[in-house]
């Protein structure tokens, strides 16, 4: 009988302390530099490169100031406008918003504009690039917009270290040659699978390894293919 362990990781917090800048280091200290922001801001890249990341350490620093802080989620479309007092209106995955999101989320910045509040957005394009509504778009680009390159093999090798370290991993060399070079590259997936590979081990009481690893996938696999 597969053993499956309990729950008990609590969910990382984002900060601005624990991300990883690398080439990115200009965008970080902007959002650093006033909370809110003071103009809108729009951030763009490939997924992995640290743009919800961003926004997130950005909500949560905002929150811990005492600033109003709202989150604009495109699955509920009968969510209440923003309330009063929201100083800043936080947008991820612009690029997949479809036509009645993207209604209500220009509604929704036209509401916080009048507040005296701004916004911080995300999306996988330049804003010439949206597939959003030309007045939609026009609005989001208005402010500093930023391309998030992500990061190197040395800077990714330096996160997975930490976030290993972090959930009491001890990372050979070897598995994390095999993290770096077999899946794929971007934060996310392999934030997950490294939480994956730590419920795994504790589930098997023993350390993480190639071995281990190779197990775990060829059961994943199996799993899959059922």
């Amino acid at each position: 009988m597969r053993q499956v362990p309990l729950a008990l990781r609590p969910e990382p917090q984002a900060t601005f302390e624990d991300f990883q800048a690398g080439p990115d280091v200009v965008a970080l200290e902007h959002l650093r530099a006033a909370l809110p922001p003071r103009a809108p801001v729009y951030l763009w890249g490939p997924p992995g490169s640290g743009k919800t990341h961003l926004l997130r350490a950005l909500a949560q620093a905002c929150a811990a100031a005492g600033v109003g802080v709202a989150w604009f989620y495109a699955d509920q479309p009968t969510a209440p406008a923003i309330a009063p007092g929201t100083k800043l209106l936080l947008v991820d995955d612009v690029h997949a918003l479809g036509p009645a999101s993207q209604q209500r989320l220009f509604a929704d910045l036209v509401e916080a504009q009048g507040q005296g509040g701004t916004w911080a957005a995300a999306g996988n394009a330049p804003p010439v690039d949206l597939p959003l509504r030309e007045d939609l778009r026009t609005r989001i680009a208005w402010g500093h917009v930023f391309a998030l390159q992500g990061l190197d093999d040395a800077g990714t090798r330096r996160v997975l270290l930490r976030e290993a370290s972090r959930r009491g991993i001890a990372l050979g060399e070897e598995v994390l040659t095999w993290l770096l070079y077999r899946f794929e590259r971007d934060l996310g997936s392999l934030m997950r699978l490294l939480d994956r590979l730590d419920d795994y081990a504790l589930a098997q009481s023993r350390a993480v390894t190639v071995p281990l690893l190779r197990q775990m996938l060829a059961e994943d696999a199996q799993d899959c293919a059922a």
